[in-house]
């Protein structure tokens, strides 16, 4: 009917992979881009700081040698001779570091040889005018070279010095292809003392800062392998960078996801529980910093609705097996007292419209027996009666009695008096005159041994006795009813204080009757503060064993 729906975690990962991975992966590549752009930059920038750095230090390298020629120029005015000249300018360079010696040119032509001289064997040549002439320095190459790429040292850029006819007078990091493709790319007029960015800028920014005095020119060249080292270098720490980002929010995402998943696989578990029947299903979270508020809300109130679902459950099996038992009851009860009071009401009406009969004559016998018999129904009728009104005081435990002091023996010749012994069995009473009282209703005893007696009479064996036995246990007394009949299994036995309950056998089969005896005897002695125990077995057959009270004026008299 519908469309394939997504479970929660691939609907997770679908839009992690949307919202986290693709404008990660996205930034990342900006980010690079601009990186190189920024870093491209930086490299044109610094080559050009460098290039000045190394033109700044041949200045102050040769401003600091002419000013100190000035110095020794000065002095030789003081010196007359010329021997005297040689020995100073002797003694001056060996105390200036890197300085092999000092000496005077008299022409230019001369200056132009040693400066060529110079030139071939690696030599630098700084001279100053002096008297017509020039006082000239000469100094290794080697140390001027060292003294310019000092702070250069760990800088992986390629830097010459070249004079002025294009030989290499110092150099940095000198390789020949780099050099000779670098002087391919120079171009032929150069700009004075500013520096100028030439040949490929983009990969390869190249320097040159052409010098007026000396003239000289400074090339800084940055090779592809800086330029590629340092792009790489930022672009590996960025794409790093968004590594450690997207795993760092896949770890928490996930970690998330996983505590969200499992609660919510709980909550469903629990509603299918419920939707199966199961009522008391609890829903226990796995609850940590990672579960939302509204799940550990939503949880309680589920496991809330649950326990009121199960409760109204339980009291709604309860009502229904209440109602079972009404239904029950009230079929059992129809169909018992339409033939309970049929027997008796029929009896009564045929006796009656026999005695008012005019055309026949009754004699006085037959008039004394059928209002005998039309008495023994009304008792019939009235105790049946009292017996369906006592079932509901029963049941809601709403039975009053009225304790007093009764004396057994008259209570059982009574309720023998009252019961139907069709059968005629004996009825044997194993009681003293001199039995002590009981705290009981006597009206309500003598309707539980009416009940007793009547059973007894119509379940017992044919031409057996009904045997009523006492003894005293205490501050009770116990009264035994027994008969003899077939052992009642115990399962069965447990069954009879229940109501309309009747034992089915060969001995009862015809024999009608409420069964709601047992249970109106049990209510009746337990509401007197007694008990009540069925027994049966081959010695007794059936017994009923019941414990009483006995009055306070029995057992004040005994202590």
């Amino acid at each position: 009917m519908f469309g394939k729906h997504l479970k929660i975690v691939e609907q997770i990962a679908i839009v992690f992979v949307f919202a986290v991975i693709v404008p990660m992966t996205i930034s990342g590549l900006i980010i690079n881009n601009i990186n190189q752009h920024s870093m491209r930059h930086q490299l044109r920038e610094s080559a050009v700081l460098i290039a000045n750095m190394v033109s700044d230090e041949i200045d102050f390298f040769n401003m600091t040698v002419k000013n100190n020629l000035e110095q020794v120029a000065f002095s030789l005015k003081y010196f007359s001779s010329k021997s005297a000249k040689n020995a100073y300018l002797k003694s001056v360079a060996e105390k200036y570091p890197d300085c092999e010696k000092i000496e005077i040119i008299n022409t230019e032509e001369e200056l132009q040889k040693l400066i060529e001289f110079n030139r071939s064997i690696k030599k630098a040549t700084v001279p100053v005018e002096y008297n017509g002439g020039y006082l000239v320095a000469t100094y290794k190459l080697d140390a001027v070279r060292d003294e310019l790429f000092r702070s250069l040292k760990d800088d992986k850029r390629q830097i010459y010095v070249l004079s002025n006819d294009g030989n290499l007078i110092a150099e940095h990091n000198l390789t020949n292809d780099s050099y000779n493709k670098t002087l391919s790319l120079l171009p032929k007029k150069l700009k004075k003392d500013v520096p100028v960015i030439f040949g490929d800028v983009k990969n390869t920014p190249l320097v040159y800062v052409s010098k007026a005095e000396p003239k000289i020119t400074i090339i800084v060249n940055t090779t592809e392998k800086v330029t590629r080292r340092a792009i790489n270098d930022n672009s590996l720490k960025i794409i790093l960078s968004c590594l450690f980002a997207t795993f760092a929010i896949i770890f928490v995402v996930g970690l998330y996801t996983y505590y969200l998943y499992i609660n919510i696989r709980q909550l469903f578990k629990g509603i299918i529980a419920i939707s199966k029947g199961n009522y008391e299903r609890q829903i226990r979270l796995l609850t940590t910093a990672f579960t939302p508020h509204e799940i550990v809300f939503l949880a309680f109130e589920f496991n809330r609705m649950a326990t009121e679902i199960h409760k109204s459950y339980i009291q709604l099996k309860k009502n229904n097996k209440e109602l079972k038992e009404l239904n029950e009851f009230r079929s059992n009860l129809i169909d018992t007292v339409s033939h309970e009071l049929r027997t008796p009401l029929t009896s009564i009406q045929g006796y009656t419209s026999r005695l008012m009969r005019q055309d026949i004559v009754i004699d006085e016998e037959t008039r004394q027996k059928s209002l005998r018999v039309i008495r023994e129904q009304s008792e019939r009728l009235k105790r049946l009666i009292e017996d369906l009104l006592t079932i509901p005081d029963i049941e809601g435990m709403r039975l009053r009695v009225n304790l007093e002091q009764v004396y057994l023996p008259e209570v059982l010749e009574d309720a023998r008096v009252l019961i139907r012994n069709k059968a005629g069995k004996e009825i044997v009473m194993n009681i003293s005159e001199d039995f002590p009282h009981l705290n009981s209703d006597k009206d309500r005893l003598i309707q539980v041994f009416v009940n007793l007696l009547e059973n007894a009479s119509k379940y017992s064996s044919e031409n057996s006795k009904i045997v009523v036995e006492t003894e005293l246990d205490g501050d009770f007394a116990k009264i035994y009813v027994k008969n003899d009949c077939e052992v009642i299994p115990q399962k069965k036995l447990k069954t009879l204080f229940e109501k309309f309950i009747r034992l089915e056998d060969n001995t009862t089969r015809t024999t009608r009757g409420t069964g709601l005896g047992l249970f109106i005897v049990k209510g009746l002695i337990e509401a007197m503060n007694g008990e009540i125990v069925l027994h049966s077995d081959e010695n007794c057959g059936f017994c009923v064993e019941i414990t009483l009270p006995l009055a306070k004026v029995y057992d004040e008299a005994r202590n």
